[in-house]
């Protein structure tokens, strides 16, 4: 059993993470459901929570007011976040494409004193995220659930070279100084005889 001071503790530190996060309202959508005596209005929000450190997550909540609505899609975007490794901590590692119904989403490493190139939805996730510098392009759907969800789906691909160096087998120093060679791009041959 724990012990009283153990508690106090544990819930000074979780009011302490709460603080670091920064969370982003991105669509609250008005919603009617039909009922006998007409219609019952709710409010459904869509919430992206980061600590801007590489950590992200994003939620959905259902109520009859604003604040309530908010609220619940904080406390499942808090739940559902996922850590993104980051370049220097200001961008990604390498391009990727996500997608998630009909929005897709291609995101490029960019470098430094770039931003953030990106609509709405995809800015938001970025802003929580903590990158400073990336290009990204919405192709498809406008839809905010879809894009964030496409824009989630391509950061959970994302890899680091450590990560990529423990699968291999190799050193990081290896693929880190092919990258900057560009001796990962494919060789061209060409026939002149």
């Amino acid at each position: 059993m724990a012990r009283p001071n153990e508690n106090r503790g544990r819930k000074r530190r979780n009011e302490e993470e709460r603080d670091e996060l920064v969370d982003r309202l991105v669509f609250i959508n008005r919603v009617a459901a039909t009922v006998k005596g007409g219609r019952r209005m709710s409010f459904a929000a869509l919430v992206v929570v980061g600590d801007q450190k590489g950590q992200v997550g994003y939620g959905h909540g259902k109520a009859r007011e604003v604040p309530e609505a908010i609220r619940k899609a904080t406390e499942v975007a808090k739940k559902t976040m996922i850590r993104v490794p980051l370049r220097e901590g200001r961008t990604l590692h390498h391009d990727g494409k996500g997608h998630h119904g009909a929005g897709k989403v291609l995101l490029r490493a960019a470098p430094p004193g770039i931003g953030i190139i990106a609509g709405g939805p995809m800015r938001a996730v970025f802003e929580c995220l903590g990158i400073q510098d990336v290009v990204a392009k919405s192709q498809g759907t406008s839809n905010p659930y879809n894009m964030v969800h496409a824009t989630m789906d391509a950061l959970r691909k994302q890899t680091s070279p450590r990560g990529v160096a423990a699968k291999r087998g190799k050193k990081v120093s290896d693929l880190v100084a092919r990258r900057q060679d560009g001796a990962s791009a494919p060789d061209v041959v060409t026939n002149d005889g």
